[in-house]
């Protein structure tokens, strides 16, 4: 059997078409229009003859390396894996790859992480680590690089982003613990220089507004940085400025297990003596004990929108200006209850 690399002409030949047919067929920047019998006759062909599209050939034909660089903030956190699974997905579908890069949510590490896209010559950008003041990426928007934030936006709106509702979400989850009765409901937000930290404390004082409830101070601590040991000092301060607290409502489902692990220390019981909710919905939140309620986010689809919107800046198109605002849901599980008359 010989050697020889399959080409275009060997599909075209076992097909019956023209070699320029295969050619758009399998070339996913091409644009043009193939019926779709034909195409999955090109497909299953360059499938059964072993074919394989050369990529550094196809990056010097075009100039473009159809790469994207993808920045994260923590790749532990299980928030991310599911957002990385809609971009990398959605990429690959276009004949796209991801460069994945991690910035323990250091500064330092994220221009050194980007500087090091902008050296491999990626096509665009999806960045998840944006804080709401990003000298970063208002240096990549001068610079005219197709960038999309996913998860968190700046105060530029001009810059494109794919987000999630989460003032919407955070007012959903606070007036679903207002609704079993309690008054005294504290709030363990994320840090205040992010648009996420910002949006669900918001929407926290939201519910608290529309239904006539105290804003007191004391009730509200930063979680900085967005770790459970951040999160279990917070609530510590917060049962110990105000011990009639009945419900802690936290900016993400990690925080919640630091406020678990307060309550514990303290020989108190969630939902018996404090109810305690999330946001995210991670992965195994229904394992947690109790399971935790919180506010369900679309993760792959919130990437995978992303990644759409990045390709179609590199195409050519002016999105600016333009975000995406999805929708989130509550899930109610066993760390809410009514509290103790």
């Amino acid at each position: 059997m010989s050697n020889r690399p399959v080409t275009l002409r060997d599909i075209a030949k076992k097909v019956g078409v023209h070699t320029s047919t295969v050619s758009r067929v399998l070339n996913p920047d091409a644009g043009a229009k193939v019926s779709r019998e034909v195409a999955l006759k090109v497909t299953r062909a360059a499938e059964e003859l072993g074919y394989s599209l050369n990529p550094f050939a196809r990056s010097l034909k075009t100039n473009q390396s159809f790469t994207i660089g993808v920045l994260i903030p923590d790749l532990t956190d299980p928030l991310f894996p599911p957002i990385m699974r809609g971009i990398e997905d959605t990429l690959s579908e276009a004949g796209y790859t991801a460069i994945l890069a991690n910035s323990d949510n250091d500064p330092d590490h994220e221009r050194k992480g980007l500087e090091t896209m902008r050296a491999r010559k990626v096509d665009g950008l999806i960045l998840a680590t944006a804080q709401r003041k990003d000298r970063l990426v208002a240096r990549c928007v001068a610079d005219r690089i197709p960038l999309v934030l996913v998860n968190r936006e700046v105060e530029d709106h001009s810059v494109p982003a794919v987000v999630n509702d989460d003032i919407g979400g955070m007012r959903m989850v606070t007036e679903h613990v207002i609704s079993l009765g309690h008054r005294r409901i504290g709030h363990i937000s994320g840090p205040q220089t992010l648009s996420t930290g910002m949006n669900r404390l918001n929407g926290y004082l939201a519910a608290m507004r529309a239904h006539g409830l105290p804003e007191r101070h004391a009730d509200m601590v930063e979680a900085a940085p967005l770790t459970d040991a951040a999160a279990q000092a917070a609530a510590e301060a917060l049962l110990a400025s105000d011990p009639d607290l009945t419900a802690i409502v936290t900016a993400n489902d990690m925080l919640a297990l630091g406020a678990y692990d307060a309550l514990e220390a303290r020989g108190l019981s969630c939902p018996d003596d404090v109810s305690v909710t999330g946001f995210n919905d991670i992965p195994f939140a229904d394992k947690f004990k109790p399971p935790i309620t919180t506010v369900r986010i679309q993760k792959f689809e919130m990437g995978a929108e992303a990644a759409r919107l990045v390709l179609r800046m590199i195409k050519g198109e002016n999105v600016g200006g333009l975000s995406m605002l999805l929708r989130p849901t509550l899930v109610v599980r066993g760390s809410t209850a009514p509290p103790r008359r």
